[in-house]
């Protein structure tokens, strides 16, 4: 059986798909995490991805600014995959041990989410196929391409395997999925199940959550569709019912290619589909409150942030800095609640990158 599965859009039927995700929901499977990512598609090659980030914990982000020409290692040991980054990218570390989200100066786009369904594929460290920490899983994909077709062809030869581990300082282990998006609308999503690599690549793909598998909230999705959503739509803080809310209001907001009123639309969708602040869970840590928000501009290469104790909006327009292999790494620190809004660019201050955790 081949290691990695390609799906495009109407691949399979999702008849028995829908009914078994709709029985899920109404039974309340857990949720193990409640960030959502939605993509926006105006006129005018108007492409936006907003996503919010949820979690019990601060997350600790602070907003980079890598150069091209970086030389990295998979972080696994003597096993590790290497490579130089091809394009440079502004991004949002965790903890400053890994890349949660971020764009390239192609506009590429890469968001990594929870999915408890997520089995990753047996790593040998002495031999094999080469190796690559789940911390560099999306930082990988904005070093190496341009556009999601790019990513899609090279990732589903299973070129080397995804390693993960437990969280430092908790008993959950890391368990994600890889949205893509590009400059042309393009979108992918990238999932590990029952160790063998998904993909699933369609445009249309605009909408990803948390549980369950990306197959089974398409099958919801086509069961909300065909209720209005001036009517009703699900309302609780689960995946499911963000995932529906999402596909609703990003379909529902007016297309544009007016960047203030886009920016300001996809920021009140990914906005809806938050967690009000102080909600947690100790059961499900992950379905907890938003810590930030972020919308890239693909288009003009303008990262957008906000955090939930600062909220004040502020963006990065990657086209100012200088992107060169010679160029230094430049951070934002967002330590100590900082608060900054507007154009951050010459807040930037250069700083020695971050290692991204491994497995020693």
């Amino acid at each position: 059986m081949p290691r990695v599965g390609v799906y495009m859009k109407g691949s399979r039927k999702l008849i028995a798909g829908c009914a078994a995700a709709v029985m899920a929901c109404a039974a309340g499977l857990p949720d193990a995490a409640a960030c959502t990512r939605v993509v926006y598609e105006g006129p005018g090659r108007t492409v936006l991805t907003a996503r919010s980030m949820d979690w019990k914990d601060e997350i600790d982000p602070d907003i980079w600014v890598f150069p091209r020409g970086m030389r990295r290692s998979g972080e696994v040991g003597p096993r590790s995959v290497e490579w130089t980054s091809k394009y440079g990218s502004v991004i949002a570390s965790a903890w400053n041990m890994a890349t949660t989200d971020g764009m390239n100066e192609k506009g590429l786009v890469a968001n990594l989410l929870w999915l408890a369904e997520s089995k990753y594929p047996d790593f040998d460290p002495a031999g094999g196929t080469p190796g690559l920490s789940v911390s560099l899983w999306a930082q990988y994909v904005l070093d190496n391409f341009a556009t999601v077709a790019e990513a899609v062809e090279f990732l589903g030869r299973d070129p080397f395997v995804v390693v993960s581990d437990y969280i430092p300082g908790t008993r959950k282990f890391t368990s994600l999925h890889l949205s893509i998006s590009d400059a042309g609308g393009d979108n992918a999503i990238f999932e590990y199940i029952d160790g063998r690599l998904v993909i699933h690549h369609d445009p249309s793909y605009t909408v990803m959550t948390n549980s369950p598998v990306f197959e089974q909230q398409l099958a919801l999705d086509a069961y909300w569709r065909g209720i209005p959503g001036t009517l009703f739509l699900p309302g609780t803080n689960r995946a499911a019912d963000r995932f529906v809310r999402a596909s609703y209001y990003i379909r529902a907001i007016p297309a544009t290619d007016d960047m203030r009123i886009a920016v300001a639309s996809v920021f009140s969708v990914i906005r809806n589909c938050s967690v009000p602040f102080g909600i947690s869970s100790e059961s499900e840590p992950n379905i907890s409150s938003t810590r930030w928000r972020s919308v890239s501009d693909q288009k003009n290469r303008v990262y957008f942030f906000e955090t939930a104790l600062t909220p004040d909006v502020f963006w990065v327009d990657l086209t100012d800095f200088d992107l060169s292999p010679e160029a230094p790494v430049m951070k934002l620190s967002l330590a100590d609640y900082v608060t900054y809004n507007g154009k951050a660019n010459e807040s930037f201050r250069p700083a020695e990158p971050f290692r991204f955790i491994g497995i020693r």
